[in-house]
């Protein structure tokens, strides 16, 4: 269910490294416990963030939550076609960006889970 090339953190957020940069999203978990994804708010290119750091929010139907950074760095995408289409979360989750980020330190994704221990820990 939770992809094996992804990695994730305990705030329910899955990053993708190739490289030094990084592809950052929620998992499917997370879309279930939000509901109907409504909005979600990103960061300007070219901000930098701190590993546990917040970058966005998202907006539910059932509540507003923020998004975690999984590893530190500078933001240099964002995915703007959630503006339009934020439901895209819920429909494809672990295929959904919503930044993508050039990682500071390679060694901060050490302390992040992998997918049987995501799994485990959303059981």
């Amino acid at each position: 269910m939770y992809p094996a090339d992804l990695k994730y953190t305990k705030d329910h957020e899955w990053i993708r490294i190739s490289g030094n940069e990084a592809h950052v999203g929620i998992t499917d978990y997370a879309q279930k416990q939000l509901g109907d994804v409504v909005f979600v708010e990103l960061p300007e290119v070219g901000r930098r963030v701190k590993q546990g750091e917040v970058f966005g929010t998202i907006e539910s139907v059932k509540a507003v939550s923020e998004l975690f950074s999984p590893v530190g760095g500078e933001i240099v995408e964002v995915n703007n076609a959630l503006a339009d289409h934020p439901e895209k979360v819920n429909s494809d989750p672990h295929a959904t960006w919503m930044v993508r980020l050039r990682i500071d330190n390679p060694s901060d994704a050490s302390a992040l889970l992998d997918s049987a221990a995501y799994s485990d820990f959303v059981k």
